[in-house]
């Protein structure tokens, strides 16, 4: 290997100076400098106060998005100690916006019992990533100020007046030359601020945003704590018993747990540490689920309805339609990295499925109706985990009879590769035609599908394995479903969902994206799953190159780019394409499949509790939610067939 010729000194190894690395490599506190790290500076910021209310001592946080995206944030917590700090020799308030790892809640005689915030790098990094900042502190009898550009301090500390008040209040201005955007997304925050009041009982979050000229305004506060939480979770769902079943337990890790079950299939288990959403669960999951599934087992057993010779049910059984929130108080808890998406306190499984056992079991012997509602349910999942198995079996003993594995109606690409392989799921065999014509066989892969799809929000994985719509689908993507799906072994790096654009073409995508959802959520989350983006229009005249037009707001700009080259409005031919076998395969090429001119929309699932709630609404069973969806986003619907 040739040798890299340069010097490598002393003089070559650089030292960045307090906050310098944060300004080097923001990725590596906040994640990214996308929109998604633009708003974790915002719930650093807020979580500071939310520590302030786990400690007591903080009821009323206050969120504003100002004109030219400045956020404030401001909150009745005790205030940041503003005396001189022993070791920085700074006022405590400076250090702790301009010394990483500087905070109040390290050991065991910090500041607060728990808090999200461990690193101590979160007011730090917000200062450091600003292009501005300044902390206005309420305490002591006094009000007090400093201020901040790109994290050095402009305006020390000092008394501004007097105040019998206490609190702290930021504002800040992130930096244009670090974060790709300034724009906040106001549901996004929204959905993050419900979140976290519904997480601590009895405190009052608003968020406000002033950029437009009506501004918008949200207030949370929730004094049912995680039972509201679930109940919001499940309000466009059948519930099988009223109240949420709630679980709290104090002591050295406080635990707080909500459960209800509903008549549909899918299992929705949301977990929080200290009021963080760990997404990717952890060890307070984990004793939940041994909890469940050892009080649901002995309490069936020790009442007659398994007997001895039943096995016992799995925990998948027993996770069939329940909702549940799981919120944890960690003391010193070890997350995965900065983003605290996985606990791995081994000590929280064993206190976590103490309190589900202490808790539930004597819930379920008061309360038999209960239990034996949610035990039948328990039971028929059983059953039906077994027919899926079975047909599972009887799926895999077909596919090693054949000679191929892969459904009939799929047309392979010649790669193995699946970074550069992709899919076209296409609606109808007239369509999947032109496809197969059209495509470039070395990569693109096509499976046509025909008739009405099953709605597997409705169904159990039993009758999705006996499906022959779907089938093709599992058998196509190759890598299981459920609880089995590994993301490892798809075959195709992008599924594309090709329909019509009308009505039944919207359904289809839907039917899939459903089906996606609920039993190959990671294709979804991995980027794997995208929508083709068909044209609407094509226009045309003798002389011309033809004119795809993808959207209605498309069409008048197509036109006057003609009536710009001398071409009259009367004089080009417009057709409006129905549906995708009306294009043959060199026009289907060109616009819908051609990687150079096509247009594919990535399905991404920013938050997995609104996708839940817009697929329970849209394909479940309660009537009226959606009757009243459809009753308030009606004026929004274009190219409605009539």
């Amino acid at each position: 290997m040739e040798k890299y010729k340069h010097k490598y000194g002393a003089e070559q190894i650089q030292v960045l100076e307090g906050l310098e690395a944060v300004r080097k490599r923001p990725g590596m506190y906040i994640g990214s400098t996308s929109v998604r790290g633009l708003h974790h500076c915002v719930y650093e910021i807020v979580d500071n106060g939310v520590d302030e209310a786990l400690a007591g001592y903080c009821t009323e946080i206050n969120i504003v998005i100002e004109p030219g995206n400045i956020i404030s944030v401001e909150d009745n917590g005790r205030g940041i100690p503003v005396e001189i700090h022993p070791k920085t020799k700074i006022s405590t308030a400076e250090t702790v916006y301009t010394v990483l790892h500087a905070g109040g809640k390290f050991g065991g005689d910090s500041g607060y019992k728990v808090s999200g915030g461990l690193h101590g790098v979160g007011a730090s990094v917000v200062n450091a990533l600003s292009n501005w900042l300044e902390v206005t502190i309420q305490r002591d009898g006094g009000i007090f100020k400093m201020s901040f550009e790109k994290g050095k301090t402009v305006k020390p500390l000092e008394r501004i007046g007097d105040s019998d008040k206490t609190g702290t209040k930021v504002r800040f201005l992130a930096d244009d030359t670090i974060f790709e955007t300034l724009d906040y997304q106001y549901e996004v925050l929204e959905k993050r601020f419900r979140e976290m009041a519904f997480l601590t009982k009895g405190l009052r979050i608003t968020v406000e945003d002033q950029r437009e000229e009506t501004p918008k305004k949200s207030d949370f506060c929730f004094e049912g704590g995680l039972k509201s939480f679930v109940e919001f979770l499940n309000k466009n769902k059948e519930s099988l018993h009223k109240p949420p079943i709630y679980i709290e337990k104090d002591g050295e890790v406080p635990v707080e747990i909500s459960i209800q079950y509903t008549t549909s299939f899918s299992e929705n288990v949301y977990s929080f540490v200290n009021n963080i959403n760990t997404i990717e669960g952890g060890t307070h999951l984990e004793g939940f689920k041994r909890g469940l599934t050892k009080v649901f087992n002995e309490y069936a057993r020790g009442h007659n309805i398994l007997k001895e010779k039943d096995d016992n049910l799995q925990g998948e059984d027993i996770r069939e339609g329940i909702t549940a929130v799981i919120s944890v108080k960690v003391k010193e808890p070890q997350f995965e990295g900065q983003t605290k998406t996985k606990l791995g306190n081994s000590e929280v499984t064993r206190v976590v499925q103490a309190a589900v056992n202490d808790c539930l079991a004597p819930f379920l012997e008061e309360n038999p109706t209960v239990a034996k509602a949610i035990l039948e349910k328990c039971i028929s999942a059983s059953r039906a985990r077994e027919a899926a198995r079975k047909a599972r079996e009887l799926v895999r003993k077909k596919n090693a009879l054949e000679t191929s594995t892969l459904p009939g109606k799929l047309a392979d690409c010649s790669s193995k590769n699946p970074d550069e392989c992709e899919v076209y799921i296409v609606e109808g065999d007239s369509a999947g035609g032109s496809a197969k014509q059209g495509r470039d066989r070395k990569f693109q892969a096509i499976l046509p599908l025909w008739g009405k799809m099953l709605n597997v929000e409705k169904s159990r994985a039993d009758k999705i394995y006996n499906n022959d719509k779907l089938q093709p689908v599992i058998l196509a993507v190759g890598a299981g479903i459920g609880n089995e799906f590994d993301i490892t072994k798809i075959r195709y790096g992008k599924v594309i969902i090709m329909a019509d654009a009308d009505v039944d073409g919207a359904h289809i995508r839907t039917l899939l994206l459903t089906f996606f959802f609920r039993y190959m959520r990671p294709l979804i989350e991995n980027g794997n799953v995208f929508l083709a983006q068909p044209p609407l229009y094509k226009l045309s005249k003798k002389g011309i190159e033809d004119v795809y037009v993808y959207t209605e707001n498309e069409l008048e700009v197509a036109f006057k780019n003609l009536e710009d080259q001398g071409i009259q409005r009367d004089q080009i031919a417009i057709q409006r394409y129905k549906g995708l076998g009306e294009m043959n395969p060199e026009q289907l090429w060109e616009t819908t499949m051609d990687p150079e001119k096509r247009t594919l929309i990535q399905v991404q699932m920013e938050d997995a509790i609104k996708a839940d709630e817009i697929f329970s609404l849209l394909m479940g069973d309660e009537v009226e939610p959606r009757r009243k969806f459809i009753q308030e986003n009606a004026k929004y619907v274009k190219n409605l067939d009539i």
